[in-house]
C-alpha cells in the first residue's frame, strides 16, 4: 500500500461542492471503534475533535464485589495473618477495596495493616488512591506496567513474604505464579470484575464493522475489552482476528490492554505512556499512513482514507459499498477486476446487481465518471496510465 501523509488544516469542500470550507483534520475520513467503558465520553471527544467518525460500543461494565464473600475472605486473610507487600494496580480498585471494608466494619483494621506494609502503586491513579487513604506508596514503576512491578519484587527477593495483589477486573495468573514460584505467599484481592454490558447490540455492530473492514481502527483501554469483543463475536471470532491482524488497527492505551491481543498475534499501536491523550496522538501519527492509499487516475490525485476520498484536495464522503470497491480497485494498480471478484469484496448478502449499483454510486460520488472505467465483458478498473482498452 502506498501512503502519503495528509497535510493538516488544508481547506476542503463538502461532497455537494459547497463553497464553505472546513479544515481537514488529522483523522478526517477515518472511522474508529471505541470499546471503553470508563471515560468513554472523553476519548470520543478527543477523537472527534481530530476529525474521526466514532462508533461507540462499550465492551464491558464494572460490577463491584462489596457483598462478595471472596473479597471479604481475602481481606480477612490480610488482617489475621498480616501482609508484607501490597500491590495496588488501579485507583478505582484500591478505593473499592477500602469501601468494601468500610461496609463490613473492618476499614480501620485494614488501614492499620496496610500502614505497616510496603505499598506499591502500579500507576499514578493507584498512587493517588493510596495517598487519599492517608497512606504512603513506597514505589511506583515509571512504565506503569505490572511487568516492571514484578521485576522489582523478584529483584529484591520475596521468599517468605506475604503479598496482597489487588486485581483490576481479571486474574493475573502469570504475575501471581512468578511470585509464588519465588517463594511468596500471594493473596489475590478481587475488588471488582468485568462483565459484558447489559445491551450488547452496539458491540455486535462493531464486530460486523470490523469483519467488513468498515472501521479503520479499534481502541482498547483495558485487557478485558478485547476478550469481551471476541466473546460476543462467537463464530465470527477468527474473522475479527484476521481483520485486526491485517486491515483494522488495534490501538491500545498501554501494554496491559495490548497483552491479550498480542498473544493472539494481533499487532498493536500503543503510546509511550498509558494515557488517553497519548493513545489519540498515536492514532494521529499511525493511522493515516496505515489506511491511506494514494493513486493517480484520470488526471486526478486520489487519497483514499477510511470512509472518504480526497480528490485533488476535496473531501468526498462515500458509502461503505462504493468505498470498498474503490479501495479494491486502487489496490490493483489499474488492473481489470471482474464483477465476480468485486462482488466477493462486498458483504455476503450482496446480490448480483450490487456491483453495478455500487459502481454507479461510486462514479456519482467521485464526480468524474472517467475515474472508473468499464472494460467490456471483463469488469472494471481505475483509469490509471495502464494501457488497457476501455469503453
Amino acid at each position: 500500500m502506498t501512503s502519503t501523509p495528509v497535510p493538516v488544516g488544508r481547506p476542503v469542500t463538502t461532497r455537494s461542492g459547497s463553497a464553505e470550507a472546513t479544515a481537514l483534520r488529522p483523522l478526517s475520513g477515518f472511522t474508529i471503534g471505541v470499546t471503553a467503558a470508563r471515560r468513554r465520553e472523553e476519548l470520543v471527544a478527543l477523537l472527534e475533535r481530530r476529525g474521526a467518525r466514532v462508533v461507540e460500543a462499550p465492551a464491558i461494565r464494572i460490577v463491584p464485589l462489596e457483598d462478595d464473600t471472596e473479597l471479604l475472605d481475602a481481606t480477612r486473610a490480610c488482617l489475621f495473618g498480616g501482609v508484607d507487600v501490597v500491590v495496588a494496580t488501579t485507583g478505582i480498585g484500591f478505593r473499592g477495596w477500602l469501601e468494601a471494608a468500610e461496609s463490613a466494619g473492618i476499614a480501620d483494621r485494614l488501614l492499620s495493616v496496610l500502614s505497616e506494609a510496603e505499598l506499591l502503586a502500579r500507576g499514578p491513579k493507584a498512587h493517588g488512591a493510596i495517598r487519599a487513604a492517608g497512606l504512603q506508596a513506597a514505589w511506583s514503576p515509571e512504565s506503569e506496567c505490572s511487568a516492571e512491578v514484578l521485576e522489582y519484587l523478584l529483584k529484591k527477593g520475596v521468599a517468605g513474604l506475604r503479598i496482597a495483589v489487588q486485581l483490576h477486573g481479571e486474574p493475573l495468573p502469570d504475575f501471581v505464579a512468578a511470585l509464588t514460584a519465588a517463594g511468596a505467599s500471594v493473596m489475590e484481592i478481587p475488588v471488582y470484575r468485568w462483565v459484558l454490558p447489559e445491551d450488547v447490540t452496539p458491540l455486535n455492530r462493531l464486530v460486523e464493522l470490523i469483519k467488513l473492514r468498515y472501521v479503520d481502527a479499534v481502541t482498547f483501554t483495558s485487557a478485558p475489552a478485547s476478550a469481551a469483543l471476541l466473546e460476543v463475536a462467537g463464530s465470527e471470532r477468527e474473522a475479527v482476528l484476521e481483520a485486526l491482524r491485517s486491515d483494522v488497527m488495534a490501538a491500545c492505551v498501554g501494554p496491559v490492554a495490548a497483552g491479550p491481543l498480542r498473544r493472539l498475534g494481533v499487532p498493536t499501536v500503543e503510546p509511550e505512556r498509558a494515557r488517553l491523550g497519548g493513545l489519540v496522538r498515536s492514532l494521529v501519527d499511525e493511522l493515516p499512513p496505515f489506511r491511506t492509499l494514494t493513486v493517480l487516475a484520470a488526471g486526478h490525485q486520489l487519497e483514499i482514507r477510511g470512509h472518504a476520498v480526497l480528490i485533488d484536495g476535496d473531501m468526498r464522503m462515500l458509502a461503505p459499498a462504493p468505498m470498498t470497491l474503490l479501495r479494491t480497485l486502487a489496490q490493483q494498480s489499474g488492473r481489470v477486476i471482474s464483477r465476480a471478484d468485486l462482488l466477493r469484496a462486498l458483504p455476503r448478502s450482496a446480490d448480483g446487481h450490487a456491483v453495478e449499483m455500487a459502481i454507479a454510486r461510486l462514479r456519482a460520488g467521485l464526480g468524474d465518471s472517467r475515474i472508473i472505467r468499464t472494460v467490456t465483458k471483463r469488469g472494471y478498473r481505475l483509469a490509471t496510465s495502464d494501457p488497457e482498452v476501455d469503453t
